[in-house]
């Protein structure tokens, strides 16, 4: 709970700070890229070459593997399919329509989707929180959703590893033995969540495109209040999925998560898709999948579309030969 909804609240306060304070500097330097800013900044072509190489390696082994591996996880469970045929069918979609359309498309798609996944969200937390018996339900199961089996072999496994932490519903927790202290999420966190918000070349995009300063700020407005409903529409049906499927989201034996999930460090990562596939009426299952897949597309094409300005604006320019 405290992770992404901490980050997300976080965020809430600092793309206000991207839309009033970053952006304006941004314009009146008159850039396109995070990288070509430095450059005029700091002077130098070397930094902006650097960066853009940097920006472009961070989005491959970040950004973009785990959104490949979180759809291609989603896709096969609820289609059945082979894993890489799962990534392979999202990469081409993605790309087809990325490569085509370029910013526009995305913007465009990515607000469509944004309505699609905001309602879906809400009716599968509705189902959700129907089916634990409510809030005060909730949280008391939540404590006690723990694996039937937790023996290794001739060991029993630890019980820290499969039990709810005592704090699970603090934002906040204890300076000492929490385990993301307030100070981390706090500080800490408000240092991750000012670099990613504010100077980070998919979200500063979507900016330096608005018509003017008055659209720039109305949508970090808006942006700031959508962060409020990730805790409630995809954090707490996450940790319901535990409460409902425990010897599955919550195994502990290395052996049952591998047949539960392929993989054997746990089965977290299946914590909402499950409870689509499994929660979800016919009909809604489909508008569910929409609603995953938009999600996951959305972000993958708003990455594509910044990777390939950083590549074309800060490298392509400087390496390819005059006329």
């Amino acid at each position: 709970v405290e992770c992404l909804g901490g980050y997300e609240w976080n965020a809430l306060i600092f793309v206000v700070v991207l839309g009033w304070v970053f952006v304006p500097i941004y314009i009146k330097a008159g850039v396109v890229t995070m990288p070509e800013y430095l450059r005029k900044r700091f002077g130098g072509k070397r930094i902006q070459v650097y960066l853009s190489i940097l920006s472009l390696i961070l989005y491959i082994f970040t950004k973009i593997s785990a959104d490949i591996f979180s759809g291609a996880v989603f896709i096969q469970l609820a289609m059945g399919l082979n894993l890489y045929l799962a990534i392979i069918i999202l990469l081409a979609i993605t790309a087809l329509y990325t490569i085509t359309g370029g910013l526009a498309a995305v913007i465009y798609t990515d607000t469509l989707q944004t309505f699609i996944m905001v309602v879906g969200s809400f009716i599968l937390m509705g189902f959700a929180f129907r089916e634990v018996g409510g809030y005060d339900a909730f949280m008391e199961k939540y404590m006690n959703a723990v694996p039937s089996n937790i023996t290794y072999g001739n060991s029993t496994i630890d019980s820290k590893c499969y039990t709810p932490r005592a704090d699970s519903f603090h934002i906040f927790r204890d300076a000492v033995t929490g385990d993301l202290p307030w100070p981390g999420l706090t500080i800490g966190g408000s240092i991750l969540t000012l670099w990613y918000w504010c100077t980070d070349q998919v979200i500063v995009q979507r900016c330096l495109s608005g018509k003017n300063m008055s659209h720039v700020k109305a949508g970090c407005v808006m942006c700031g209040y959508l962060k409020l409903l990730p805790m409630f529409i995809i954090v707490m049906p996450g940790m319901i999925s535990r409460i409902l499927y425990t010897d599955v989201v919550a195994c502990a034996v290395p052996e049952i998560c591998q047949q539960a999930c392929g993989t054997t460090v746990g089965c977290t990562n299946i914590a909402y898709p499950k409870m689509v596939v499994e929660l979800m009426p016919n009909g809604l299952r489909g508008l569910m999948l929409s609603v995953m897949l938009a999600s996951l597309m959305s972000s993958l094409t708003s990455i594509f579309n910044s990777a390939s300005t950083l590549f074309t604006m800060d490298i392509y320019t400087k390496v390819r030969k005059q006329p």
